[in-house]
């Protein structure tokens, strides 16, 4: 595997945004005086964001001139300004990932290898300069399922990772096919979490059928991927080839929890069935012994190596949510800085929670999952 020349130095990263190092030694002073603690019964608490976007400049050097090239730019860019939007909405660390995974394109292996390298090494650098405050996921090149393996293991152990994002689906295919156990196997190995963020369902949904007013590849789109990417690898058994694999989906898990009892009755038990060989029914839905893969019944899955982020932004959403998935399953996320609303007054404020679920979904699930010091 050729291994990408340039990895970032720290200070040369911080000068390529426009930023000198001993301008941050002094930045976080300021920032602490206005930053917002979180409390719940007198008791400050630790928060934790699974889903804040990031992007590193310097790969645009690796991918000029390539199929792949394009401009990094934009909000997702790290700068001072993250640091005063956590201190403002109460957020005290952040698990920043690359999630719009264009990489996944390029069948050459090198050009892939190259772009998470850059794209790591931006990251770590980050992370080293505000350690109380930022912990990565890597963005692995999932086309390569080899190649993600040793990407995963690499962050972990060498950049102090704590985790991996991926798409709901590499050029069309969900990875749920034992063609990708290499990486699954990998992550169950560094016992590490997978963040799954979607893209618009253009997977599933026909070209140009989610193109009216309102965004809809987003909003319809991207929950749906999620649901069905994980409807895939319960049912196509792959969450049983690993049972210690723990899958986080962005947006609350996408449509699954809030309609989990229709796959609970399709494959209710190791695999089905649902009619028994004579065709009498058993079961509430007609669906053959074959079909379903899963070795156990979906909600234990769905209790345990599921879990969602909470923007789901009402308070009956939230009430549903951790109703389907118990609060130690579902983790705060926010989506910074793309401007989606906050959900962590829902939390705060909702009637069904006792303290130590507001606790946990706000932090404690997510400092025990990408092992952040508990320390505040």
């Amino acid at each position: 595997m050729k291994i990408f020349s340039h990895v970032v130095n720290r200070r040369k990263f911080l000068e390529s945004i426009g930023i000198t190092a001993g301008a941050l030694t002094v930045k976080p002073i300021a920032w602490a005086q206005g930053r917002k603690e979180v409390s719940i019964a007198g008791k400050r608490i630790k928060t934790v964001d699974i889903h804040a976007h990031a992007s590193i400049q310097d790969v645009e050097e690796v991918i000029r001139g390539t199929e792949l090239e394009r401009r990094i730019g934009g909000p997702r860019l790290l700068d001072p300004s993250r640091l005063v939007m956590m201190d403002e909405w109460g957020i005290d660390v952040s698990a920043i990932s690359a999630n719009q995974y264009w990489w996944y394109r390029t069948d050459d292996r090198s050009l892939a290898a190259d772009v998470v390298r850059v794209q790591d090494e931006g990251f770590a650098a980050w992370c080293e300069e505000y350690p109380d405050r930022f912990v990565a996921l890597t963005s692995v090149a999932l086309q390569f399922p080899d190649l993600a393996a040793e990407q995963l293991d690499y962050a972990v152990n060498e950049l102090g990772f704590r985790g991996a994002s991926m798409g709901g689906h590499v050029n069309g295919v969900v990875p749920a096919g034992p063609e990708y156990d290499e990486f699954w196997a990998k992550a169950e190995e560094l016992d590490v979490p997978i963040f799954v963020h979607p893209a618009g369902s253009d997977n599933i949904i026909q070209e140009g059928a989610l193109d009216y007013a309102g965004d809809l590849g987003n909003i319809i789109g991207n929950p749906l991927e999620t649901t069905f990417f994980i409807s895939r690898l319960i049912l196509d058994g792959t969450l049983d080839r690993f049972p210690g694999l723990k899958i986080c989906g962005a947006h609350g898990g996408g449509y699954l929890p809030s309609y989990f009892g229709r796959t609970d009755v399709a494959c209710d038990a190791a695999g089905g069935p649902s009619i028994n060989a004579q065709g009498e029914f058993i079961g509430n839905a007609p669906i053959q012994a074959d079909d379903c893969r899963n070795q156990k019944p979906p909600r234990e899955y769905l209790r345990t190596q599921i879990f969602a982020d909470s923007m789901v932004f009402s308070d009956e959403g939230l009430r549903h949510l951790v109703a389907e998935m118990g609060p130690s399953q579902v983790v705060y996320g926010t989506d910074m800085p793309l401007g989606w609303p906050d959900t962590m007054d829902l939390i705060i404020n909702s009637s069904y929670l006792n303290n130590a679920e507001k606790e946990a979904i706000l932090g404690g699930n997510l400092i025990r999952l990408l092992r952040i010091d508990r320390a505040i």
